[in-house]
């Protein structure tokens, strides 16, 4: 799918450009700990307080399981388990790296200005993917507050079908981000070699992706690049989504001109200010492509895409399911308040936000979905990719090794932009 280059500035000043920004960061720089367990009425609570280094601030991590209705035994293992979750992710969270602590095994990806590579800790053998930007790209193509943004974002968020962020670097020449390694691949290339999903395998991922977004929302950001080539799949078949280089903090609306033309809402290209529910239209906009394998607005160039959008004709394959066609209808409304997800009650002049996610959970096309199950992992994935150990590329496409990195170190003005990256 091609990359939209180009727009106008909107209202709030932003800057559009080419959109494929690939960096976050959390600086965490932990000292003391202190852990506290609640165990009550079959919860397990483990509140972890912590002072950083980098501004003297108390933070605290919360990480709760439940134990109701399970024997003594499996509460002790589920104890002990929901302990060294919280130990695994402080110790990956809070140590400060640096690039030497790390070896390169291979390119996983590349981008607009830089490309991910694998990368095995030294120390604990253990492998990440770590994103590399040109910052003389980045700045040329005027990407500086959208690398902010991603950082921002990616600082905030954990969840268990979102990438998580563990570090972030710089130096005179590129921006780092350190950040899971997925061995499963793409979910595009799955797609790809399969044509399309079948009702079941659509429906599996729709719902992860719909917990997903929900969380996303619950905390104010919209996503805004939600297609096939930025969900992961781990190596059990889950999704995670990636590339967060568009996702953006909302207190009210953002005017930027940016996503990839396929999935694009009629409010962006309209220029008409956009929200969260640009999310919900892009999924109606996944779902139709993973069950005919291809997306519903097509066309040789971006303008022509643009037009069928606005448009807003949908021709359904004959073998889609009665339902999904009529979510897919439903999510592909050009009227963002009656859109499904973002639906808002008019009385009078007043509109009322409604449910949100409960009501797209709601939709009969999911109703043999154990929504307290799917955040919890508890579906069983359609596809487990063949990941032979944790550092296995073969998922991935082959990339070449060129010489990339002699880039010339850029100006102390122009560093001085990603000073606190």
């Amino acid at each position: 799918m091609q990359e939209l280059k180009g727009g106008q500035t909107g209202p709030g000043g932003e800057e559009p450009g080419i959109e494929d920004a690939d960096v976050g960061d959390r600086n965490a720089r932990s000292g003391r700990l202190t852990v506290t367990v609640f165990l009550k009425t079959g919860i397990t609570r483990c509140v972890v307080r912590y002072t950083s280094r980098s501004d003297g601030k108390m933070a605290t991590t919360t990480i709760t399981t439940t134990t109701k209705g399970l024997t003594t035994e499996e509460t002790d293992t589920t104890n002990s388990a929901a302990l060294s979750t919280m130990a695994a992710s402080l110790a990956l969270n809070n140590r400060v790296y640096s690039l030497d602590d790390f070896e390169t095994v291979a390119t996983v990806g590349t981008g607009t200005f830089g490309r991910v590579f694998l990368v095995k800790d030294k120390k604990t053998r253990d492998f990440f993917a770590l994103k590399a930007m040109k910052i003389p790209d980045v700045i040329r193509l005027k990407q500086e507050q959208h690398v902010h943004n991603e950082k921002e974002v990616l600082t905030e968020v954990n969840h268990p079908f979102l990438i998580r962020l563990f570090w972030t670097h710089h130096d005179e020449r590129f921006l780092y981000m350190l950040i899971d390694y997925v061995p499963g691949g793409e979910l595009f290339s799955y797609l790809r070699n399969r044509g399309r999903f079948s009702n079941s395998t659509g429906l599996f991922y729709s719902a992860e992706i719909v917990c997903a977004i929900e969380y996303l929302h619950s905390k104010e950001i919209v996503y805004r690049d939600l297609k096939p080539e930025n969900i992961l799949l781990d190596r059990e078949g889950h999704i995670r989504l990636t590339d967060f280089g568009f996702a953006k903090k909302l207190s009210d609306r953002t005017w930027t001109l940016c996503g990839t033309p396929e999935y694009l809402a009629p409010e962006v290209i309209q220029s008409k200010g956009h929200g969260r529910a640009v999310d919900w239209w892009a999924l109606g906009v996944l779902i139709f492509e993973m069950l005919s394998g291809y997306p519903p607005f097509f066309d040789d160039n971006p303008f022509g895409i643009y037009q069928k959008i606005l448009a807003g004709k949908l021709e359904f394959p004959r073998h889609l399911d009665f339902y999904v066609k009529d979510l897919i209808k439903k999510f592909l409304v050009i009227d963002r308040a009656r859109r499904l997800g973002n639906m808002k009650l008019s009385l009078d002049v007043l509109y009322i936000r409604q449910n949100g996610a409960d009501d797209v959970k709601k939709h009969r096309w999911f109703k043999t979905i154990d929504w307290d199950a799917v955040p919890n992992r508890k579906l069983k994935p359609p596809i487990v990719p063949k990941v032979s150990h944790e550092g296995d590329t073969s998922n991935f496409e082959d990339y070449p090794e060129d010489e990339w990195k002699k880039e010339s170190p850029v100006s102390p003005k122009d560093l001085e932009i990603f000073k606190n990256f």
